[in-house]
């Protein structure tokens, strides 16, 4: 199922980018795509450059999704297409809002992933045996 969900999803992608004429559509970014066992459908999650216009892309992407279930059928070697539901990505937005409040109590990226590299460390270990040497003298 994980390679036809990566497969999907990057020819739900290609197909945004070459073959729709609908330029709304052509906004989404693919982020994701979960097919049920059966093939009976498949969740597209997606999310665009500007959140406001997610609701947009939404509607454009409901319209175009039978030309996309169309060429689908001609390239993928599957049984059969899913039926697209499209949504889009909650995790974006939810990421965005883990940053804001980590900035709010004055934690960021940068305090994250150990010493900062720019910190001189007081006590500095010899690295090799010539150094150690030097180090005992």
């Amino acid at each position: 199922m994980e390679r036809i969900n990566k497969q999907l999803q990057r020819e739900i992608s290609l197909l945004l980018e070459r073959r729709i004429k609908n330029d709304v559509a052509r906004n989404a970014i693919i982020t994701g795509v979960e097919c049920a066992r059966d093939l009976e459908f498949a969740r597209v999650y997606f999310t665009t450059a500007d959140p406001a216009k997610g609701d947009l892309v939404l509607a454009e992407l409901k319209n175009a999704k039978g030309a996309l279930r169309s060429m689908l059928s001609r390239i993928l070697e599957i049984r059969r297409v899913p039926d697209l539901m499209f949504l889009i990505d909650p995790s974006v937005e939810y990421g965005a809002r883990i940053d804001a409040l980590l900035a709010g109590i004055g934690l960021n990226n940068q305090n994250f992933g150990g010493p900062d590299p720019d910190d001189e460390q007081e006590d500095a270990q010899p690295e090799s045996s010539a150094e150690l040497r030097d180090y005992e003298n």
